[in-house]
């Protein structure tokens, strides 16, 4: 029987592998946001910081299982084999659980999960034992303990409140002292800024970053515990006369290097703390597993009392394999930047895509923050008024949008600073706040504070705010119950539900990372759509040959699909070209969306340019229409059960089919190899694609005389003929559109550069 242990003791260990590097991918968020939003110094930089803070954090952490030790669960309550099923039930659910977040690039808490994972685990293995031994439901209190999930709740709901307040605040008042042109006034206050920013850094990495480890001595810890007032006094006083020395002498940012050390200290601080969240559980097992064997007993009567006896120390080379593990993640995982990503957009201060979709919640909140704004304003003298929103003022650039930074310096010395103050008196007052929270809710308090979230883009923010807010909490309710679950699971199926177990965790994360996958290749494509950092007529009609050979190829493939699967009843592949339409849709509406940061980004010799890329998009709007109601009522004809089509009409619109598909593979070549001086030839082929539209009309014209007794076929036919009409008329149209802006561009570029 223990050779089951020892086997469950080597998945833990894969599964504490899994979960450090979908850990990693959560909580990178946490210590390079504020880096790489203001893009302060090169990502190498940053990555190379944050991997060293990291290995720090990992090697000198003494790797203490908090959770175990402070009593989620009442060890003494639960056997040997109660506790391994607890603790690869956490194991599973976690890794789960994260990867769902990570997927879908929002960040979550990982100290709630594996609580609440715990706390899962081990009210369903209470409740069967309770159940079992027939006794009083009332004991149930005996195996959990309750007030420390409390406390977690209510700390949470503190946090949130309490970041998100003292960060707005402070940004507020930087923003006045420092405006958006804060290279002048770093000169003068920037020593004092910096001294306190460092300060708080500093001591934030004393009391939070230093906590439990083990080559500090604990007179030394009692020490800087008892006399935090002088060593905030003393640090406050060196560090601002270091950054005056640092900017007079060294002509140092200051600024820089409070983001350099912010994201060291807090890269520290998850490592050092955080890691229990990954590697605690598995380690506890191991340890559990000493006393078991040691103990000589049953694996189902020895009660695991020894476990809450004292404090369990990972061994140095697990903190070593876990720390490279980590920084590896860091580098390599395409999750983590799907999750910065998330973190940096709701929090940048310029406008464009928005990622989120308005709430009814969202909107309240908005209307309501406009209203009180006007009462504020009603009250406040007119000259204030106009002398804060001075200090507001943001600096013209013409720096192409994806080279400029998400937010300045500034923002990201207050975030750093005020994230290290909260976090650092949270640990002091021994609150269990979540350093996701914290840094998460201090971004957005600042991005607040600093007009980033405007009438313009305010509504998509605070929805998107709500929805990671939203994913925290349910982070605790499904944790609580996968792990019930699980656990529930491996206590009546054994070793069969153990194999079954891993196996679907395995299939569920490959199915995770291949959707994964491809989403990020669709978000690539994107990516490649927008259009706010074009800003010459060359780009223009480099740009301008992407979409049009995209939407040219992405509707030519669907018209073909719908005319087979139309032709064969086929449901649920017409329902798939919806979905295919849709992303078509967006994609297109996205462009339009766009126009504006378009037209405002131009050099003034591309400004007549915008008409063109106006009715560029014009006719791509018409080609997507046209198809739309192609997919559209194809799908409803079928949908609703009514007579297919005949086989003549099939025949003839898959005759049909086959010449756009020769016409569009024509178009889509000529734009994909911009070989414009083809498009003359295409368009000689437009009256005779017309002709035979036209004759299929008169056929079923015919056919309703003699043959035809179906008007709902007559609708779709007749629809879809002159659909097919309009795609032809708005493809043409483009081509002449491009023709003739083309060829008027090449001879102003004669003109301007005649050859010799």
């Amino acid at each position: 029987m223990e050779q089951v242990y020892m086997v469950m003791l080597i998945a833990l260990a894969l599964l504490a592998i899994t979960d450090l590097v979908v850990g990693v991918s959560n909580d990178a968020v946490n210590f390079l946001n504020s880096a790489i939003g203001s893009k302060a110094v090169s990502m190498r930089t940053i990555m190379i910081v944050a991997s060293v803070g990291i290995a720090c954090g990992a090697l000198f952490s003494s790797g203490m299982m908090e959770i175990a030790r402070s009593g989620i669960f009442v060890p003494g309550m639960f056997t040997f084999n109660d506790v391994m099923i607890i603790f690869m039930a956490v194991m599973i659910s976690d890794i789960l659980l994260l990867d769902v977040f990570n997927s879908i690039g929002l960040p979550t808490s990982t100290t709630v999960s594996i609580v609440f994972e715990l706390l899962g685990a081990a009210v369903c293995l209470a409740i069967y034992k309770i159940v079992v031994q027939d006794g009083d439901m009332a004991t149930l209190g005996e195996y959990i303990n309750t007030a420390k999930a409390t406390q977690i709740v209510v700390s949470i709901l503190l946090s949130v409140a309490l970041s998100f307040s003292v960060g707005a605040l402070v940004q507020y008042v930087s923003r006045l002292v420092f405006t958006f042109q804060f290279e002048k006034k770093v000169k003068y206050i920037g020593a004092i800024f910096g001294g306190l920013a460092i300060t708080a850094i500093t001591f934030f990495m004393l009391v939070k970053g230093l906590k439990g480890v083990s080559f500090v001595p604990e007179e030394v810890a009692v020490w800087i515990k008892n006399n935090q007032l002088l060593i905030i006094g003393i640090s406050f006083v060196f560090w601002t006369v270091l950054s005056q020395v640092l900017m007079s002498v060294f002509k140092v940012n200051i600024l820089r290097m409070i983001i350099i050390i912010g994201t060291f200290a807090l890269a520290m601080a998850f490592a050092g703390n955080d890691l229990v969240n990954f590697i605690g559980v598995p380690i506890a097992a191991y340890q559990s597993y000493g006393f078991f064997i040691n103990s000589g007993m049953p694996a189902d009567s020895y009660l695991m009392g020894e476990l809450a006896s004292g404090e369990i120390v990972a061994p140095f080379y697990f903190l070593l394999f876990a720390g490279i593990i980590m920084v590896i993640t860091l580098w390599t995982s395409k999750k983590a930047r799907d999750v910065i990503a998330t973190g940096v957009d709701l929090a940048r201060q310029g406008d464009g895509a928005e990622k989120f979709s308005p709430n009814t919640l969202s909107r309240f909140i908005v209307r309501t923050s406009v209203y009180a704004g006007m009462g504020i304003n009603y009250f406040l003298p007119k000259s204030i008024q106009l002398k804060i929103d001075k200090q507001f003022e943001q600096p013209e650039t013409k720096r192409k949008k994806k080279d400029a930074p998400a937010f300045d310096m500034v923002r990201a010395s207050v975030n750093l600073m005020v994230a290290s103050i909260l976090i650092s008196i949270g640990t002091s007052l021994k609150l269990p706040l979540s350093t996701t929270y914290v840094t998460f809710m201090v971004a957005m308090g600042t991005s607040f504070a600093d007009r980033a979230w405007d009438r313009e883009s305010a509504v998509y923010r605070v929805a998107g705010v709500l929805n990671v807010i939203g994913g925290w909490f349910l982070t605790a309710i499904v944790a609580f119950f996968s792990a019930a679950i699980i656990a529930y699971l491996l206590t009546i199926g054994g070793i069969v539900a153990f194999v079954g177990l891993l196996i679907v965790s395995a299939v569920l994360l490959y199915r995770s990372s291949r959707i994964h996958a491809r989403k990020a290749r669709e978000e690539e494509e994107k990516r490649k759509l927008r259009t706010e950092d074009i800003i010459t007529i060359h780009e223009i009609v480099n740009d301008s040959s992407h979409h049009i050979s995209k939407v040219i190829g992405k509707t030519n493939k669907l018209y073909s699909e719908v005319v087979d699967n139309l032709g064969l009843q086929e449901l649920k592949k017409l329902k798939k070209n919806k979905k295919t339409l849709r992303k078509l849709e967006d994609e297109v509406d996205e462009l339009k969306g766009e126009l504006f940061y378009f037209i405002k980004s131009l050099d003034e010799s591309s400004i007549e340019a915008s008409k063109f890329y106006i009715l560029v998009l014009d006719n791509l709007q018409d080609m997507v229409q046209s198809i739309g109601y192609i997919v559209k009522n194809s799908y409803s004809h079928v949908n609703n059960n009514h007579k297919n089509l005949k086989f003549n009409q099939i025949r003839d619109l898959k005759g049909i089919d086959n010449d756009l598909q020769i016409l569009f593979d024509k178009i889509k070549y000529t734009f994909d190899k911009e070989s414009f001086k083809d498009i003359d030839k295409i368009l000689e082929e437009k009256q005779e694609l017309f002709d035979r539209v036209s004759n299929l009309i008169q056929k079923q014209i015919d056919r309703i005389r003699t043959t035809e007794t179906s008007p709902k076929n007559t609708k779709l036919y007749f629809g879809l003929l002159l659909e097919t009409k309009d795609l032809i008329t708005a493809s043409m149209n483009l081509l002449e559109l491009f023709r003739d802006f083309y060829q008027e561009y090449k001879e102003v570029k004669e003109k301007s550069f005649p050859v010799l």
